[in-house]
């Protein structure tokens, strides 16, 4: 099948062309005709299989296909809406809205939180056809008047289950609240949770569903290994790598923000270009650093999951985990930057003892063992034991003290009150990253966006807000620990 039979407009293919992108992804292919034909749609798949087009072909074909009916000041209203976890992927998603519209008469526009409102209340009052925004300063301009989405016509929630992981989930019901009933829904997301699957039930009416994988699943295309490693030498052997293997584009990625800075800092000084980019950075400086990294100027690019997420840059060669996560499902996302849309990457993760557990969790997700590769000289050294890892306010691994709690994931619980995840609006909605609660630690074509890291759902035994009002903004950390069961992790508070 070619983009030529799906019945996109003669403008649209030819941007797409222009491009040369003639062939669609598997989601592409079954996505898009339910979508020209108005149905609501439930999609999955694993990232970089080009999701983002699925959806933005035929949301251009369709209003393109009914004028905008001006408003009695003769602006547009919005009739697209898109809403994306970060802003990141909002600017990515809204660069591909222009790039496939750009012989078309619609406008859009990107509305994220870090940045000035007023610049973007100009552009509203101006009138657009599709906005591309975060939850928390959609809000913002919704509650202050400045945005009107009573004509939005087709609704786009896009990378769902990261959005649920970041605590957006008030946020995207107030969203709903204010949206039209009357309307097409397309929900896209990598996993398929239970939770996906209830919001699914409320947003979408009598859903298509298109999954082109297995969730959780890693592309072919991606060669992974693991890099045995002493705690105290991953910087130098990523130094070693860089160099010995002549990388000129690698994302690293790290689990803490000053961890990020650390080893940013430690590359410039081996002579490896390199910046930093997370939630405490300015939107300029993360801006400025992805698109020196995009360019080739930039060898290495030092990212948190948050702040990655919507990287998507044409066949990256190679992603780094100096630190593996915690969270198994953002390894799947991390190096799901590299081997995209049919290209060859290569995926390397630096591990110590103390991350065994973490790796352990990640084959079990992946349901694969991850070859080990042991460079010379960069052994483990004999006597090292693994140790636990420390994350803000609390410690994971092998060897925390006693007395923490144990489930299958931090912050789960079995019997007792298991830590839940507060309601109120992440930083990430004003542009910093989520602050880490002490019950919860915190994807030639078109490409959809990629890899995030954010507290996960408290498990079956924890609290969570089902409705009410939330709990204070200045009040975002879970409630309580978590009794027993599973057999994850040993979680507990490091002592002071």
């Amino acid at each position: 099948m070619t983009f030529d039979q799906l019945g996109l407009a003669e403008p649209i293919l030819r941007a797409v062309l222009e491009h040369g992108y003639t062939t669609p992804t598997p989601i592409q292919a079954q996505a898009i005709p339910i979508v020209l034909n108005g149905g609501d749609l439930l999609g999955g798949a694993q990232t970089g299989t080009g999701k983002t087009a699925g959806f933005t072909l035929p949301l251009l074909h369709r209003l393109m296909a009914q004028p905008a009916v001006r408003d009695a000041r003769g602006r547009v209203p919005v009739r697209g809406l898109i809403l994306t976890p970060t802003r990141e992927l909002a600017a990515q998603v809204e660069e591909s809205v222009r790039t496939y519209g750009k012989y078309s008469k619609l406008t859009s526009m990107v509305m994220f939180g870090g940045v000035g409102m007023q610049p973007q209340v100009d552009k509203l009052r101006r009138g657009v056809d599709i906005l591309v925004a975060t939850p928390g300063r959609l809000l913002d301009h919704h509650q202050q008047g400045t945005l009107d989405l009573s004509k939005v016509e087709i609704f786009v929630l896009d990378e769902a289950d990261r959005m649920l992981d970041m605590g957006f989930i008030h946020d995207i019901r107030k969203v709903l609240a204010v949206l039209p009933q009357a309307k097409q829904s397309l929900l896209f997301s990598a996993t398929f949770s239970d939770e996906i699957k209830a919001l699914a039930e409320r947003l979408l009416n009598k859903p298509s569903l298109v999954e082109v994988a297995r969730r959780n699943a890693t592309a072919d295309t991606i060669a992974q290994k693991v890099h045995p490693v002493g705690r105290d030498r991953k910087k130098e052997l990523l130094a070693h790598l860089i160099k010995s293997e002549d990388w000129h584009q690698v994302l690293v990625f790290t689990r803490m923000k000053h961890g990020a800075n650390r080893l940013t800092e430690y590359l410039n000084d081996q002579g490896i270009s390199a910046m930093a980019i997370h939630g405490n950075k300015s939107q300029g400086a993360r801006t400025k650093a992805l698109a020196d990294f995009k360019s080739g100027d930039l060898t290495c690019l030092v990212a948190t999951d948050i702040a990655a997420r919507g990287i998507d840059i044409d066949q990256l060669p190679h992603v780094v985990n100096f630190e593996l996560p915690n969270v198994p499902e953002d390894y799947v996302h991390r190096i799901g930057r590299t081997g995209r849309a049919g290209a060859q990457g290569e995926a390397v993760s630096l591990v110590c003892l103390d991350e065994e557990l973490f790796l352990a969790d990640i084959e079990k997700l992946i349901k694969r063992s991850i070859p080990r590769e042991t460079v010379p000289g960069f052994e483990v050294p004999a006597g090292e034991r693994a140790e636990p890892i420390v994350l803000g306010r609390m410690t994971i691994g092998v060897g925390a003290p006693r007395g923490g709690s144990r489930g299958g994931r931090p912050g789960g619980g079995g019997g007792g009150g298991g830590g839940g995840r507060s309601g109120g609006r992440p930083p990430e909605a004003r542009g910093g990253e989520p602050r880490r609660s002490s019950g919860a630690p915190s994807h030639g074509r078109p490409n959809a966006g990629g890899g995030g890291h954010a507290p996960r759902p408290a498990a079956a035994g924890g609290a969570r807000p089902a409705g009410g009002q939330p709990p204070r903004r200045d009040d975002r950390r879970s409630s309580g620990g978590g009794g027993g069961g599973g057999n994850g992790p040993r979680l507990t508070q490091p002592k002071r």
